[in-house]
């Protein structure tokens, strides 16, 4: 009796802070819904008019949606490739005996610390400027032409951007990951006369695949959200996805019935990715 007291009374204590968390998500969906479902423009926002389903309809058929959608699927793949891949190289490289290991691993994980704002402004400006950027320089030593990279390959330059601040995140996941193989295993292999490649194929790439799965669904879910770095380098043009797409929609053609149509696509399509990956780590999980 008195457990079930305590159940109750632990229940009607936390119930404020429940109902309040539950407010602060449902009512900005709601109002997100119910304004994607008006004609409604700020420029002449006293004669917005129920419009039904018109709003999803003109952004799924925008062009704009197709290249938003394949922008943001090259990005987050790209990302995720160079995540994994160079995340568990380095991450294989620092579990290595080298000089100066701790300081090596503290600035490889740096990056992942700066703010993406900060991020593109120093990308845009230091490295990437195609006449004073430290790339252009270096392009200009080995006799190439510098690379205009934002009006010329937008695309390739907030990839290398995002690669560059993700990857720290993925080799700190690997690294960890590396450093608790059993050393029973490595003596065995080393005893057996196991090749590096054999080593790895066979005993570290096995040990690493849940990590993988957990660095692809951290980094997917925060990937289909880059916004900051496309915004700041002015690379919205040709490299938009789809939190840009909303933007440009809501701030720039004021029209925030078809932003909020958008907006609640993008929440649709974040959760089906989610949805998948959940199920594709649920798997190795089990396994």
């Amino acid at each position: 009796m008195a457990t079930h007291h305590a159940i109750r009374l632990g229940r009607l204590a936390t119930a404020p802070s429940v109902l309040v968390l539950f407010m602060w998500m449902i009512v900005p969906l709601a109002m997100t819904v119910w304004f994607s479902l008006l004609r409604y423009n700020l420029l002449d926002a006293e004669n917005a008019y129920f419009a039904g389903l018109d709003n999803y309809i003109y952004f799924v058929t925008d062009p704009a949606f197709s290249d938003a959608i394949k922008n943001t699927l090259l990005l987050v793949g790209t990302v995720l490739a160079v995540s994994v891949i160079f995340g568990i190289a380095l991450a294989l490289l620092l579990d290595q005996a080298i000089l100066g290991r701790s300081i090596v691993r503290l600035l490889i994980i740096t990056p992942f610390f700066v703010m993406p704002t900060v991020s593109a402004l120093v990308w845009k400006n230091m490295m990437m400027h195609p006449v004073s950027g430290v790339i252009a320089y270096l392009f200009k030593i080995l006799g190439l032409a510098p690379i205009d990279w934002f009006a010329d390959a937008p695309r390739s330059a907030i990839a290398i951007m995002v690669s560059w601040q993700w990857l720290p995140f993925a080799t700190l996941i690997f690294l960890t990951s590396v450093q608790s193989l059993d050393e029973e295993q490595k003596e065995a292999a080393e005893m057996d006369g196991a090749s590096p490649f054999a080593y790895f194929f066979y005993i570290v790439l096995p040990h690493l695949a849940r990590p993988i799965t957990v660095v692809i669904l951290i980094e997917t879910i925060f990937l289909l959200n880059v916004f900051a770095e496309i915004y700041v380098t002015g690379s919205g043009g040709m490299a938009g996805n789809m939190p840009y797409l909303v933007y440009f929609q809501g701030l720039l053609n004021f029209d925030v019935g078809g932003a909020s149509a958008g907006g609640i696509i993008a929440v649709i399509l974040a959760n089906i990715v989610a949805v998948f990956l959940m199920r594709m780590i649920g798997k190795t999980l089990e396994s």
